[in-house]
C-alpha cells in the first residue's frame, strides 16, 4: 500500500534510479548494521563463555580422584625357601628410585639387589659387610626421601650405608647406575651397651651429629656421633659417645619396645611399647634427656600395629588393629607442648599392617593384614583410594619419590603399579574450611603457597584471599560511594550549567589515570603520610564538615545583595578554599593532638591500649587510593542517570509546590535509581577486580582481619603476583585459575543480581 501511495503521488517520482539506489543502499546498511551489532553482541557472549569454560577446564583436574593401574608382576627377587623351617623368606626392605625404573630389596643375608622395577630383571648386587654368621634383622631409613640407611644385625651392631643412583646419558639414552657408599665407616660398629640382636632401630642424621637409638628386648640405648670438620683440610672426624636415657618403667614381657623413631630436628625420641603406650623423650639437650610425656595412642582394647613419620618428621602416623590411621603432632597448650590427635582415616576393619609416607607430599599409603591398600592425604583430609592389591598380607611396600608408582612384595610376588594422583592436597575443606596444619596451635584459614625448605606443604586456602578482596572493595566503596553519588546529585541537579561543563569532564578524566600510578603513590607516599599524620587524618573527618557548616552559616548570614552576586549553582566553587584550609588546619593540629591525647604516638596507643595492631600498608590506604580510582566510574554513570531524568517531571513537581529537595528525593532520585544502582554495582565490580593498587598498597598479607589498620591480600593481586612463578599444571597453578573462576563467578552473580534489581526499579518508577 505504501508503494502504491508513492506511485500515485502527484508531481513526485519516488522510483527514479537514484532514489531506488539510495533505498537499496540504505536497506543494505541497515541489514549490515543489524547483523554487525548482533554479531558483536553474540561475540561478546561467546568470548565470556569461552573464558568460563577454559577456567573450568583448568580447574576440574583439581578434584579428580586417584587411581592405581597394574603395570607388571613377577616373582620376588629375594624370596627364597628356608630349608630348616620350610617357609619362604620375604625381603625385609624394599625401595624404588625417583624415575621408578630401578628397585632395591634387602634380605637377611645383607645382600642388596637392584632390579628393573617394571620387569624384575636383575641389574646388580651389593653385599653389606656383615660379620660371618650374622644376619640383618632390621633396615631403616633416616627419613622419607633420605638416602642414608641403617641395617641392624643379630650381633647387636649396625651398618650405616648410603643408597644413591647416578644418572648418565650414553648415546642419548638414560642409564641409572645404583651406588652404595658408607659415609661413616664400612665396618659394622657397636652401639654402646647393646650386645643382643637389634630388635628396633632408629637414626637421625644432622649437620653436627648423628643419633642412633636401638633396642633389644626391653633394653633401650642411644649413641651420638659428633661430626667435627677441619676448616683447613675440610676433613671430617667422628666421635661416638653414649647417651644416658631416662628409664622407662614397666618394659618387660608384653610391654617390650616395639618401635623407635627420632624426629629430623633431633628433638624427640618416640618409644612405642606394650599395646599402645608411647613415651616421648626430649633429646634436644643430648646431655640431659628426660621423659616429656607418656600417653596411650588408642582406646582400650585397640592395639597399635604400625607407627611411622609423615614427611618432615613433625607428624606421627599411627595404625591400629581396628583399621584406623591417626595423625598426631605436637601442639602447644597452656605453654606446654603435647602430642594431640588431629585427624583420623579409616581403611577398613582389619588391622593396619604398614604405613608408607610419600617422599615429597603429606600423603601416605597404608595396607592392612589382607592386602587392601588405601591412599590418603593428611591436611586435605582426603581418602583418595581404597583397593585390594594383594591376595594376602603385603610383606614390603615402597612408593616412588614422585608418588607416581608403587611397588609391593606379597607372597613371593612383586607387583609394580602406576599411581594417578596429581592433586591430592586439594579438597573443598582445604580450600574453604579451617585446616589444622603441622606446628600450628589450632585450625585456621591460611594461604602460603611457597617456602624455602623441601618439606614445606603449600597452604592454599582461598578464604583469606576472598575475604581480602571483599575487605578492599568494602573500604573503597565506603569512601567512593557517598562522595561519588553526592557529587553526581549536586553536579546534575544543582550546579550551574557552565560549571557542570567544566567539572564533569575533569572528574571523568580522573578515570584515565593508570591504577599503577595510583598504587605507586599509595604505597610510597600516601601510606607513610597516613602513618605519620594518623591523628590528622581522623581530624579531617571532624574539621572539614565543621568548616563547611560554619562557612554555610556565615554565608547565609551575609546580606542578600552580596550573596546574589554569585550566580545560582556556582556557590560550590567557594567551598574549595574552605575544604583546603580545613584540611591544612587538621594536619597542622595533628602533632599537638597526638601528643595531648595519645602521649605522642597513636599507633602505639592503638596497639597496646586497644589491642589493634597497625600496619603501614593497610585497608585505610587502600580505601583512599582505590576509592579515588572508583569515584569517576560511579560519578559518571550516576550523574548521567540523574541528568537524564525528564525535565517535565522536575518542572511539574516544582509547579505543584514541592521544594527542590522534595523534588530531588521524591521524583529525581527515584526515577534515576536504576542508573544509580548500576553505577554502584559497576564501581563495586571495579573495586573487586582491582589489581595494581591492592598489590602495591596493602602489604599483601593474606590474613582474615576486618581491622582497617591491617593489610590484606586479594584474589586479583595473588593471581598477578604468583601466576608467573607457578609451575604449569601444578596444584598451585590450577588453584590460581580457581581464584580467577571465583572472581568471574562473583562478578557474574553480582552483575546478574544488579541487573534484576535495576529492571525492577525501572519497572516500579517508570510511571512517574
Amino acid at each position: 500500500m505504501y508503494q502504491n501511495s508513492m506511485d500515485n503521488s502527484p508531481g513526485i517520482d519516488f522510483n527514479t534510479p537514484a532514489l531506488k539506489k539510495y533505498r537499496s543502499l540504505r536497506f543494505l546498511k541497515d541489514r549490515l548494521a543489524r547483523w554487525g551489532i548482533a554479531s558483536g553482541g553474540l561475540g561478546v557472549i561467546v568470548a565470556i563463555l569461552l573464558i568460563f569454560f577454559y577456567l573450568i577446564y583448568e580447574v576440574l583436574p583439581l578434584f579428580n580422584g586417584a587411581g592405581i593401574t597394574p603395570v607388571a608382576s613377577y616373582p620376588s627377587t629375594l624370596t627364597v625357601v628356608d630349608e630348616k623351617v620350610n617357609q619362604k623368606k620375604a625381603p625385609i626392605f624394599l625401595a624404588v628410585e625417583e624415575q621408578a625404573e630401578v628397585a632395591m630389596d634387602a634380605g637377611a643375608s645383607g645382600n642388596l639387589r637392584f632390579f628393573s622395577a617394571q620387569t624384575g630383571a636383575w641389574l646388580q648386587s651389593e653385599s653389606l659387610p656383615i660379620p660371618a654368621g650374622s644376619e640383618v634383622v632390621k633396615v631403616v631409613r633416616d627419613a622419607a626421601g633420605s638416602n642414608l640407611m641403617a641395617a641392624g644385625l643379630t650381633t647387636g651392631e649396625i651398618i650405616l650405608f648410603d643408597q644413591d643412583y647416578r644418572i648418565t646419558w650414553p648415546d642419548d639414552h638414560r642409564k641409572i647406575t645404583p651406588q652404595v657408599s658408607y659415609p661413616y665407616d664400612r665396618q659394622p660398629f657397636a652401639i654402646t651397651g647393646l650386645s643382643a640382636p637389634v630388635a628396633q632401630l632408629a637414626i637421625s642424621d644432622g649437620e653436627e651429629k648423628l643419633l642412633i637409638a636401638a633396642s633389644s628386648s626391653n633394653q633401650l640405648v642411644m649413641d651420638v656421633i659428633h661430626k667435627e670438620t677441619d676448616f683447613l683440610t675440610e676433613s671430617v672426624t667422628f666421635a661416638q659417645h653414649s647417651v644416658t636415657l631416662p628409664v622407662i618403667s614397666g618394659l618387660s614381657g608384653d610391654l617390650a619396645i616395639r618401635q623407635l623413631l627420632i624426629d629430623p630436628e633431633q628433638a624427640w625420641l618416640y618409644v612405642l611399647s606394650g599395646n599402645n603406650q608411647l613415651t616421648v623423650i626430649n633429646i634436644s639437650d643430648i646431655d640431659r634427656p628426660y621423659i616429656h610425656e607418656t600417653l596411650n595412642l588408642t582406646d582400650q582394647g585397640v592395639d597399635v600395629t604400625a607407627l611411622t613419620f609423615l614427611l618432615g618428621g613433625v607428624s606421627l602416623l599411627v595404625g591400629d588393629s581396628a583399621g584406623n590411621i591417626t595423625q598426631w603432632f605436637m601442639v602447644r597448650e597452656d605453654g606446654r607442648l603435647s602430642l594431640k590427635n588431629i585427624r583420623t582415616f579409616n581403611l577398613g576393619s582389619d588391622p593396619i599392617d604398614q604405613i608408607v609416607p610419600e617422599h615429597r607430599r603429606k600423603g601416605f599409603l597404608a595396607s592392612d593384614a589382607h592386602g587392601q591398600v588405601g591412599l590418603y592425604y593428611t591436611t586435605a583430609n582426603r581418602s583418595l583410594l581404597v583397593a585390594p592389591l594383594a591376595a594376602g598380607r603385603i610383606d614390603q611396600m615402597a612408593v616412588a619419590p614422585r608418588g607416581n608408582y608403587l611397588i609391593l612384595a606379597s607372597q613371593g610376588e612383586t607387583r609394580f603399579l602406576k599411581i594417578d594422583n596429581e592433586h591430592p592436597e586439594i579438597s573443598w575443606s582445604s580450600l574453604w574450611g579451617k585446616v589444622w596444619y603441622e606446628s600450628y596451635g589450632q585450625s585456621d584459614y591460611i594461604w602460603q603457597s611457597s617456602a624455602s625448605n623441601n618439606d614445606f606443604e603449600p597452604k592454599l586456602s582461598l578464604m583469606p584471599l576472598s575475604f581480602g578482596t571483599l575487605k578492599a572493595a568494602f573500604y573503597a566503596m565506603l569512601l567512593a560511594a557517598p562522595l561519588a553519588i553526592c557529587a553526581a546529585i549536586y553536579t546534575a541537579y544543582f550546579m550551574a550549567p557552565g560549571m557542570r561543563r567544566k567539572v564533569k569532564p575533569v572528574i571523568e578524566l580522573m578515570e584515565a589515570l593508570p591504577t599503577v600510578i595510583l598504587g605507586f603513590l599509595a604505597g610510597l607516599w600516601l601510606a607513610p603520610l597516613i602513618e605519620n599524620q594518623l591523628v590528622g587524618i581522623f581530624a579531617l573527618l571532624l574539621l572539614v564538615p565543621a568548616g563547611i557548616l560554619i562557612f554555610a552559616f556565615a554565608w547565609d548570614s551575609l546580606p542578600s545583595d552580596i550573596r546574589h552576586r554569585i550566580p545560582d549553582g556556582m556557590q560550590a566553587g567557594l567551598l574549595v578554599p574552605v575544604v583546603l584550609l580545613s584540611g591544612a588546619l587538621a594536619m597542622w593540629l595533628s602533632p599537638g593532638l597526638e601528643l595531648w591525647l595519645f602521649a605522642g604516638d597513636m599507633r602505639t596507643w592503638l596497639t597496646f591500649e586497644l589491642g589493634i595492631p597497625y600496619d603501614q600498608r593497610n585497608a585505610l590506604v587502600v580505601g583512599l587510593a582505590m576509592g579515588f580510582a572508583v569515584i569517576p566510574t560511579i560519578f559518571s554513570i550516576a550523574e548521567d542517570a540523574i541528568f537524564s531524568v525528564p525535565r517535565h517531571l522536575t518542572y511539574g513537581s516544582l509547579a505543584l509546590g514541592a521544594t527542590p529537595w522534595q523534588t530531588l528525593t521524591r521524583v529525581v532520585l527515584l526515577t534515576a535509581s536504576p542508573g544509580i544502582f548500576s553505577a554502584l554495582m559497576i564501581g563495586m565490580g571495579r573495586a573487586v577486580g582491582e589489581t595494581m593498587i591492592v598489590l602495591m598498597a596493602t602489604g599483601n598479607t593474606p590474613i582474615m582481619d576486618a581491622n582497617i589498620f591491617e593489610g590484606m591480600r586479594t584474589l586479583a593481586a595473588t593471581i598477578a603476583v604468583e601466576m608467573p612463578e607457578a609451575e604449569v599444571g601444578s596444584s598451585h597453578y590450577r588453584i590460581l585459575f580457581l581464584a580467577a573462576l571465583v572472581l568471574f563467578l562473583f562478578t557474574f552473580v553480582v552483575n546478574t543480581a544488579a541487573e534484576m534489581v535495576r529492571h525492577r526499579l525501572r519497572k516500579k518508577y517508570s510511571s512517574l
